[in-house]
């Protein structure tokens, strides 16, 4: 597996069908993670919490995210509250972090930039 080197090669990125041998190890998901420095890894995943101003405010997110994650055939983890969400991705199918699970933590913070602005 190589690395991506842009944020915008992971924002353009697509998720596509993996398995256990897709699963990246430690150094290639620090390497990542450089890209994107809201997320960090633990447990077999990687998580990143998003703050808002109130609870219509995180469920527009949550749904933008929704809507996101269902295009890429990928879904988060999700911790709502009030005015935060945590979103967890990892691929279950390869019992770990793979490139997907990047490629959608920087859609992520695409979404969460995008609603921010408005």
């Amino acid at each position: 597996m190589t690395t991506i080197t842009s944020l915008e090669q992971l924002q353009t990125g697509q998720c596509r069908p993996l398995g256990a041998s897709d699963a990246i190890g430690a150094e290639v998901i620090s390497a990542q993670l450089s890209l994107l420095p809201a997320w960090r890894h633990t447990d077999g995943a990687i998580e990143a919490r998003f703050r808002f101003e109130g609870w219509w405010q995180t469920i527009g997110f949550v749904n933008a995210l929704a809507w996101m994650a269902d295009g890429q055939d990928h879904s988060p983890d999700l911790v709502v509250a009030y005015d935060r969400c945590t979103v967890i991705w990892r691929t279950h199918s390869a019992s770990g972090v793979t490139l997907n699970d990047f490629i959608c933590a920087a859609r992520t913070d695409a979404l969460y930039r995008e609603r921010a602005q408005r």
